[in-house]
C-alpha cells in the first residue's frame, strides 16, 4: 500500500519539474476532487485562473505526498530528481490561522537529504501591542521545534519617506514612493526602533508629473515634446491646452518686433535674457536663454495645430532672409532652425519647405535643444556628473523618436534627483552615487517608472524621518543551523495583510490600518520551519 502511494505522488509530482511551466509550483490551483489523472491536474493547473485556498488537511495531503515523492528510503528507485519548492494557499479554517504551506528539498550535491516543511499564519490588525507574541516567545516557540544550542536574531523594518499623504482623514494617493529597509543584529523588544548601527537602504519608485515636485513645469514642457514626438509618428496629435490667451502668431509677432526695435548688440541680448523678467517659472531654469530657446517657450504654451506652428516659423525665417532681425544663438545649437540662424548672418539661408511635418520636425528639435542644456545646466552646475558620462543622453545623431526617449530617461532621472534632495535633503556624496546608478541603468534599459532604484545609506542621514514615526513593516528572524539546513522562525508586523487570498476579520479597512492615530494597529504574520531529515 505504502508502495503505491509513493508510486502514485512521483507520478503526480513530475508536474513540478518542468521549468517551462511556473504554474506548476502552486498546488491550490487544483480542486479538491482527487488528483488521479497528472494530465487532467496539469491542465487544471494551466487554466485554473483564479486559485482557490484549501483546507489545511487537504494541503498537509499535498506536502505529504511532495515529502514522499523526494523520499529515496522509501522506494527501490533512485532516480529522485530534487522538485520545484511547492507552496499551498490555506484558508485559516484552522485555529492557528493558517494561510499557507510550503516545502522545499534540502540537498547534499544532487543527493536530497531531507525537506523543509514550512507553515505561515496571519491575524487581523490590532492596536493592542500586549497581545502580540514577544521576543522570548518567539524564541521558545523556534527552540521547541529545533532544540538548537544557540540562535540568532535579526530585525529588519521598513519606513515609508515620500509618498501617498494623509490630510485630514483623506489619503492623497501618489504613484512615486521612497522607503527605507533596515536591517540590524541583537534585536531586543518587539518594534523597537532600529539602531544607528543599522544597515539602511533606500528605495526610490518615482513617477514624472507629481504636482508637488519641483520639476513639474519641466514635466509639462515635455509633455508638449512628446506631443510633438507622437504626432510625427502616429500622425494624429492631441493637442495639450494652451497657457497663453495670446495667439501663438501674435507671440512670435511681438517676439520679432521686440527684436527689431531694439539695437543692440549680441553681447547686449546676452545680458538682456539674464535680467529680464523670466517667461516661465522652472526649477531648472536657466539665464542664458538664447533665441530660438525663447522662441520654443512661447509657442510650446500657445500652439494647438500644424498651421501654428508653419506660420510662426514662417515670420521668423522671413525675417531671417529679409535680414530685420541678427538673432543670438548658442554656439552648440543643433537644431534646423538655428542653423538657418547661422547661415543668416552671411546672408546665405536655403531654401525651407514648410509643408507637410517639416514645421513638426523643426519645432521638435528645437524643444529637444533647449531642454538638453536645461538638465545638462543642473547636472553639471551641481557636479553630479560630467559631460562624459552624458554623451548617450545627448546624442543627436540618433532620430527624433529615439532622441525623445533618452530625454524622457533625463527626466526621469532627475525627478528622483530633485526629489531625494528636496525632500529627504540627502548629501552630495549620495545623490552622485545615485545619478551614476541612474544613468548606468538607462543606459541599456527601456524608460520604466515602476523600477525601484536603491541606495545604500546611513541611518543617521534619515533618522529624524524614521525615529518618531510608525514603521510600515517589521520582522524579526530567529535562526539557528547552517547552509541549506538553516533554519527559521519569524514575525512579521505590517500596516497592510501580507496575505492578499483571505479576508481578516478586523475594525480596520485592508487597504490600510494607520491614519493619524497615535497607537498604530498591525496585521500579524508568523512564519515557521521544521527540517525532516530523511534516513
Amino acid at each position: 500500500m505504502c508502495s503505491k502511494i509513493i508510486s502514485r505522488a512521483k507520478e503526480f509530482f513530475t508536474i513540478l519539474r518542468d521549468p517551462g511551466d511556473e504554474q506548476m509550483s502552486e498546488a491550490s490551483n487544483l480542486s479538491d476532487g482527487d488528483a488521479d489523472d497528472a494530465n487532467d491536474s496539469a491542465h487544471v493547473l494551466q487554466t485554473e485562473m483564479g486559485p482557490q485556498p484549501l483546507s489545511v488537511m487537504k494541503a498537509r495531503q499535498f506536502l505529504s505526498w511532495y515529502t514522499l515523492s523526494q523520499n529515496a528510503s522509501m522506494s527501490a528507485e533512485d532516480t529522485n530528481l530534487p522538485l520545484y519548492p511547492l507552496w499551498v494557499r490555506c484558508d485559516m479554517s484552522d485555529p492557528a490561522g493558517t494561510t499557507w504551506f510550503g516545502a522545499e528539498t534540502v540537498c547534499v550535491g544532487t543527493k536530497v537529504t531531507g525537506v523543509k516543511l514550512y507553515s505561515i499564519t496571519s491575524k487581523g490588525s490590532t492596536a493592542d501591542k500586549q497581545s502580540l507574541t514577544t521576543l522570548e516567545e518567539l524564541k521558545q516557540e523556534h527552540k521547541k521545534r529545533h532544540h538548537p544550542s544557540s540562535v540568532g536574531i535579526k530585525g529588519s523594518a521598513r519606513f515609508s519617506l515620500f509618498g501617498s499623504t494623509v490630510v485630514e482623514n483623506t489619503t492623497i494617493e501618489s504613484q512615486s514612493s521612497v522607503t527605507v529597509d533596515f536591517k540590524w543584529s541583537h534585536v531586543e523588544s518587539i518594534l523597537e526602533t532600529p539602531p544607528l548601527s543599522s544597515t539602511a537602504t533606500l528605495n526610490i519608485k518615482i513617477a514624472s508629473g507629481d504636482m508637488r515636485s519641483p520639476m513639474f513645469e519641466m514635466y509639462r514642457e515635455l509633455e508638449f515634446l512628446q506631443t510633438l514626438a507622437d504626432g510625427l509618428r502616429t500622425g494624429e496629435t492631441e493637442w495639450m491646452e494652451p497657457l497663453e490667451s495670446t495667439s501663438p502668431v501674435n507671440l512670435t509677432k511681438a517676439y520679432l518686433e521686440e527684436l527689431q526695435n531694439t539695437a543692440k548688440t549680441l553681447q547686449d541680448q546676452a545680458l538682456k535674457s539674464e535680467t529680464e523678467t523670466p517667461i516661465f517659472n522652472s526649477f531648472l531654469e536657466r539665464g542664458d536663454l538664447d533665441f530660438v530657446e525663447q522662441l520654443w517657450v512661447r509657442m510650446r504654451k500657445s500652439v494647438t495645430s500644424y498651421q501654428d506652428i508653419g506660420d510662426c516659423l514662417k515670420l521668423v525665417i522671413d525675417a531671417l532672409r529679409y535680414g530685420d532681425i541678427k538673432p543670438w544663438i548658442h554656439r552648440d545649437s543643433s537644431s534646423s532652425l538655428s542653423k538657418l540662424i547661422l547661415q543668416s548672418y552671411h546672408q546665405q539661408i536655403e531654401h525651407v519647405s514648410l509643408t507637410g511635418f517639416t514645421p513638426v520636425n523643426m519645432l521638435l528639435e528645437m524643444g529637444l535643444d533647449k531642454m538638453r542644456k536645461d538638465y545638462i545646466n543642473y547636472l553639471i552646475g551641481e557636479e553630479l556628473t560630467t559631460l562624459n558620462h552624458l554623451c548617450f543622453y545627448l546624442s543627436t545623431e540618433v532620430d527624433l523618436q529615439e532622441q525623445v526617449i533618452r530625454l524622457r530617461k533625463l527626466h526621469h532621472l532627475l525627478e528622483i534627483i530633485v526629489t531625494c534632495s528636496t525632500f529627504l535633503g540627502l548629501p552630495y556624496d549620495r545623490l552622485f552615487l545615485l545619478t551614476q546608478l541612474c544613468l548606468q541603468h538607462y543606459r541599456t534599459s527601456p524608460y520604466d517608472e515602476e523600477h525601484e532604484f536603491k541606495l545604500q545609506i546611513k541611518p543617521a542621514l534619515i533618522s529624524h524621518f524614521y525615529q518618531k514615526e510608525h514603521p510600515i513593516l517589521w520582522g524579526v528572524e530567529v535562526s539557528s543551523g547552517h547552509g541549506p539546513r538553516e533554519v527559521r522562525t519569524s514575525l512579521h508586523l505590517s500596516d497592510r495583510p501580507l496575505v492578499d487570498h483571505v479576508i481578516f476579520e478586523t475594525d480596520y479597512p485592508n487597504e490600510t490600518v494607520n491614519g493619524d492615530s497615535e497607537d498604530p494597529a498591525f496585521f500579524s504574520t508568523m512564519a515557521y520551519c521544521s527540517l525532516v531529515n530523511f534516513a
